[in-house]
C-alpha cells in the first residue's frame, strides 16, 4: 500500500490530526529593534491589536509595541512551542516567567486553566530579528482537562538530535521534541501530557535534510496518525510525487516514507501520535469534550482570572540582562 495519503498546501495555521488540535507557525522576517523590544519600522498601515497581514515580511500580531500575544487564557490542552530562530518572553498567572529561543522548546499544560503572555521581543538594534516558531497544541484526554497547569523548559542543549549518513554521505538531522527515533529517546515531556505515555506513540520531530539526502521515516504504532510539513526547501520526492515547500503529506504509520530531497537543504516537522478519539468543543483557546465544559470555564476564568495577573502590562517583556532564562512556579530559577 502507498505509505502517502494526502498532500495539500499549507495556511498560516497548520492542518493537524488527533491527538494534535492545530499547529502555528510563525517566520517572520523582523527589521531591527528600537531598543524597546519593538520594531525600529513604522507600525504605519497596520491594524495595531490585530495584525497578521505579514506586511514587510512580518506581524505585530496582538502586540501593539512588541509583537506577539499579551495575556490571554487557555484551557484543556497543551502547547509545545518550539523557538528555531528568536526569542519568546514567556510570563503567566502562575507567576513562571523566561526567555527562550536558539532551537529551545517549552512545553506548558494549560490544564484546568491559565493565562500566559508570549512577547517576541526584537533583541538585536544593529542586525533583523528573525523568527522561526512553531506552537503545536496537544489536546488532553477529558481525565486530564482539569489537571494543575504545568510550565517546563527544554533547552536546545539538552535535546537529543540523531544525526546520519544517507549511503551517498548525504547528511540527516533529526531533532526529538516527543517521542522517539533510531534507538534514541526525546527527553520527557509534561507528566500529564498525552505523550507522557509511550504507548500513545507521541513524536514531535524537527527533520534537517542536506542537499539530495534520503531520509527513510520508519513504520510507527498502528493506529496512530502521521503527518510531516515541508516548510523550507525546493522540492521533495516521495512516491513519484514532486512536493514542493509549504505542503502537508498525511502518511500511513504502517508503510516507510522514503523522502528525496532536492537541490536545496530541507526542513521538515514531523507530528505523529494515537488519537484521542474523544469529541472536542473548542472555543478560541478553550477546549472540552462539550459544550458545558466551555461554558464552565468561561465561568471559572472570569470568576478566578486563573489566578490572576501578576504582572505590570498585559505585553510583558524581560529584562536584557539575560538572553535565556526561566524561572518556575516554586521560584527555581534556571540561567543560560
Amino acid at each position: 500500500m502507498a505509505a502517502i495519503q494526502k498532500i495539500t498546501r499549507l495556511q498560516m495555521q497548520w492542518d493537524t490530526q488527533d491527538p494534535f488540535l492545530f499547529c502555528a507557525f510563525h517566520n517572520d522576517n523582523f527589521p531591527k529593534g528600537n531598543g524597546k523590544y519593538g520594531p525600529v519600522d513604522s507600525l504605519a498601515g497596520r491594524n495595531i491589536g490585530q495584525d497578521f497581514t505579514k506586511k514587510d515580511g512580518w506581524a505585530m500580531y496582538h502586540g501593539s509595541k512588541v509583537p506577539g500575544f499579551p495575556a490571554h487564557p487557555h484551557v484543556g490542552f497543551e502547547t509545545v512551542t518550539i523557538a528555531e530562530h528568536g526569542f519568546v518572553d514567556h510570563s503567566d498567572s502562575l507567576g513562571a516567567s523566561g526567555r527562550f529561543g536558539k532551537g529551545d522548546v517549552q512545553w506548558m499544560t494549560a490544564g484546568k486553566g491559565v493565562q500566559h503572555s508570549e512577547m517576541f521581543p526584537l533583541i538585536n538594534t544593529e542586525k533583523e530579528n528573525p523568527l522561526l516558531l512553531f506552537q503545536i497544541w496537544l489536546n488532553l484526554p477529558a481525565k486530564s482537562k482539569s489537571v494543575e497547569p504545568y510550565f517546563g523548559m527544554m533547552w536546545h542543549e539538552n535535546i537529543p538530535v540523531v544525526s546520519k549518513e544517507d549511503s551517498e554521505g548525504n547528511k540527516i538531522e533529526v531533532k526529538l521534541v516527543a517521542g522517539s527515533f533510531d534507538g534514541h529517546k526525546a527527553l520527557d515531556p509534561a507528566p500529564d501530557s498525552w505523550a507522557a505515555n509511550p504507548d500513545n506513540d507521541v513524536n514531535i520531530w524537527l527533520i534537517s535534510l542536506e542537499s539530495n539526502a534520503e531520509f527513510t521515516v520508519p513504520k510507527g504504532i498502528d493506529g496512530a496518525n502521521r503527518s510531516l510539513y515541508f516548510y523550507e526547501g525546493d522540492a521533495i520526492a516521495a512516491e513519484g510525487f514532486d512536493i514542493p515547500p509549504m505542503h502537508q503529506i498525511k502518511a500511513d504509520v504502517n508503510e516507510v516514507l522514503t523522502l528525496k530531497n532536492g537541490s536545496a537543504p530541507a526542513q521538515l516537522l514531523l507530528l505523529e501520535g494515537k488519537p484521542i478519539g474523544e469529541h472536542v468543543v473548542q472555543h478560541g483557546p478553550f477546549v472540552g469534550n462539550s459544550r458545558q465544559d466551555i461554558e464552565k470555564a468561561f465561568s471559572n476564568f472570569q470568576e478566578t482570572q486563573f489566578g490572576g495577573w501578576p504582572w505590570s502590562t498585559n505585553e510583558h517583556t524581560h529584562s536584557p540582562a539575560t538572553e535565556r532564562f526561566a524561572i518556575y512556579p516554586d521560584g527555581k530559577k534556571e540561567e543560560l
